[in-house]
């Protein structure tokens, strides 16, 4: 087994982060004050080189076990030139909308490696994702098994598919993304898996079940809830196998692996959780006298979240002598909604070049019209002035793709730098943008 000791969800800054000769923030060979200055704020950015970095570690810590398969859980960041990266790297998708798969398209990428993942697929995304030759589907309701059967018939295919289950295994994260309990949205419960199998052998001819697809949270720690989550699955499989005598040849055990956002934490390295993984696999496959499966994992989070940060110009101050002191941006929770939804902790610096030390406790607020628009609280900062750049770092997850046109604001740009090197992927959204499919109707004219 591969024991690396740190790998790239664990660093909380992207690689070759430091102070040029000028003061300022640099992120591989890139002055973030001037990528401020050419791109204006908000503005966010991802880093290449930690990007390909955290993929090459994913792809060696699972080496070991040749079934794996890699796919990226779109939902974490999808733009077509983070897309084109991961498909370069010979990586999967799994997707949960029409959107991501049509991004997929965009990009020139076929979807012959790609998961579609969701609890309320609407017939028009099934259709679209089959008549554009998708993978499998994770069926994960009796709606969708008897809807996805009824298309794949009316085009005369057999349609491969894996059962989400809630495996009943609780994390320690935030409630509003843990999956893996059984009181969830998401999935069958382990005591409707028969009713399920009933209906794909007996009455759904148009559907090939081949496997068991399980996610138990996000943002996670612990490194037991894989072991324990490989042999709920495998057990699984096995019952399955005594009962319905088919023997189910892939498992998706999902993502979730945590990213270091502040100082305080502590997430695993991708090898510990692989090898964790991989022995389960190997222990219960034994115990239960299965083949080794087909191993899927859906990493998001981890792949994308430490090589993201964002930039944003500082304007007001408001001092409240005794209580705190208010330091406002030029984004917030438009562009980064993550602390106001589930108080998500960040860590954050001034970019330009600062005299001397003088740090103080300031609160970043956000430009929103809403008292939550907080994006962190109670950080030290040297001396934080109007007009200072402000880089926050581990924005590469669920910024972009959870951002929104609150107040009207424009979302920001995103810039792909790597060795000196700055790209646009994103344009920024244009007034014009904001307004395009408002209609004007004849009455109000």
């Amino acid at each position: 087994m591969n024991n690396k000791a740190k790998t790239t969800n664990q660093y909380l800054k992207p690689f070759n982060t430091k102070r040029n000769e000028k003061g300022n923030l640099e992120i591989s060979n890139c002055d973030l004050v001037e990528l401020a200055e050419k791109y204006s704020t908000p503005l966010y950015v991802m880093d290449e080189v930690t990007l390909n970095n955290i993929i090459e570690e994913y792809k060696d810590a699972f080496k070991i076990y040749e079934k794996t398969r890699i796919t990226y859980a779109s939902k974490a960041l999808m733009t077509s030139s983070i897309a084109k990266i991961f498909a370069n790297a010979s990586f999967g998708f799994d997707v949960v909308s029409i959107g991501e798969i049509y991004t997929l398209l965009n990009a020139g990428i076929d979807l012959k490696k790609v998961s579609f993942n969701g609890n309320n697929k609407s017939i028009e995304e099934m259709t679209f994702a089959i008549d554009n030759g998708i993978d499998h589907f994770s069926v994960d309701n009796f709606w969708e098994l008897e809807k996805l059967n009824e298309i794949a018939k009316s085009k005369n295919i057999i349609q491969k598919i894996h059962l989400r289950i809630t495996p009943g295994i609780e994390c320690h994260t935030h409630d509003y993304i843990k999956t893996g309990q059984n009181d969830s949205k998401f999935g069958f419960d382990l005591s409707m898996t028969d009713d399920a199998l009933d209906l794909i052998l007996n009455k759904y001819k148009n559907l090939k079940l081949t496997g068991l697809h399980a996610h138990i949270g996000s943002q996670i720690f612990e490194t037991q809830v894989y072991y324990d989550e490989v042999g709920v699955l495998l057990k699984e499989v096995k019952r399955i196998k005594d009962k319905f005598s088919i023997e189910l040849n892939e498992i998706n055990i999902g993502g979730g692996v945590g990213i270091t956002y502040t100082k305080s934490d502590n997430p695993p390295s991708i090898y510990e959780i692989a090898n964790l993984i991989i022995e389960s696999v190997k222990f219960h496959c034994t115990k239960y006298n299965l083949q080794e499966p087909v191993l899927y994992i859906e990493p998001g989070r981890s792949l994308v979240c430490s090589a993201g940060f964002s930039l944003y110009t500082i304007g007001s101050t408001k001092d409240i002598k005794g209580i705190r002191k208010y330091v406002a941006l030029d984004g917030g929770m438009a562009d980064n909604p993550r602390p106001s939804m589930y108080q998500a902790k960040y860590e954050a610096e001034i970019a330009n070049a600062k005299q001397g030390q003088n740090f103080e406790k300031v609160t970043l607020a956000g430009k929103f019209c809403e008292s939550g628009d907080i994006l962190v609280k109670d950080i030290e900062l040297n001396n934080p002035q109007s007009g200072d750049i402000l880089c926050v770092y581990d924005t590469g997850a669920y910024c972009y793709s959870m951002s929104s046109n609150y107040n009207s604001a424009q979302k920001p740009a995103m810039v792909l730098i790597n060795n000196g090197k700055s790209d646009i992927i994103v344009k920024r959204q244009t007034l014009e943008q904001i307004v395009q499919n408002d209609v004007i109707i004849d009455r109000l004219k």
